[in-house]
């Protein structure tokens, strides 16, 4: 498989929805120069690192940012990073948010925060926690529990489809929903991944 690389900053990142949801934060700043990733989840990284170093047009590669989520384990996710990294011999960084090597010079986030569980989910929900629809959303699992009624398994991901009910237009993942404006971009929740995104380019 060829990629085809037409900006010197890349950003790889797991699916749709944190490509769409990273574009609108990119466009949001103004970040023309870098060029978004999705590789179909994190099992597909290391086998799409050695398609991308093999692509046309990577030696020209400035900045090469990943970002995956933490899930149960930031330490164990940033770890699978580095592993991808060595095996193309990419340089690896020491720790998450620290930019090392040159040309391309690679950064690394963990989602939602450097050293915390969760995913990009949890950093949109953390972003609208005063939003006067989340004591509703609160109130709707507190229903379910009263009625005997188990939590979904992947409680931040159905947290989020409960609030993004309540937004005009429903029926949006989180991706589409950061598309449309939904999610607060300038709140602080999100202020790793701008550093992030600007230490890409720097």
């Amino acid at each position: 498989m060829t990629i085809g690389i037409h900006k010197p900053n890349l950003l790889v990142v797991e699916g749709r929805e944190d490509e769409l949801f990273i574009e609108a934060f990119v466009r949001h700043l103004g970040l023309q120069d870098i060029q978004i990733l999705p590789i179909g989840g994190k099992e597909q990284l290391r086998a799409n690192l050695k398609a991308l170093i093999l692509s046309p047009g990577f030696a020209e590669v400035i900045g090469l940012g990943l970002m995956r989520d933490a899930n149960t384990n930031p330490q164990a996710a940033f770890q699978s990073i580095c592993s991808a990294l060595h095996a193309v011999n990419l340089p690896i960084p020491k720790r998450p948010l620290m930019s090392t090597g040159d040309s391309p010079r690679v950064t690394v986030m963990i989602l939602p925060e450097d050293g915390m569980p969760g995913m990009l989910e949890d950093l949109c929900l953390k972003a609208v926690s005063q939003d006067p629809a989340m004591p509703c959303v609160v109130q709707y699992f507190h229903c379910l529990q009263q009625q005997g009624l188990s939590l979904p398994q992947n409680f931040s991901k159905a947290k989020v489809q409960a609030f993004l009910a309540s937004r005009p237009e429903a029926g949006k993942r989180l991706g589409e929903a950061a598309q449309a404006g939904y999610w607060p971009l300038d709140d602080q929740a999100f202020e790793q991944v701008k550093i992030f995104l600007k230490q890409i380019r720097s």
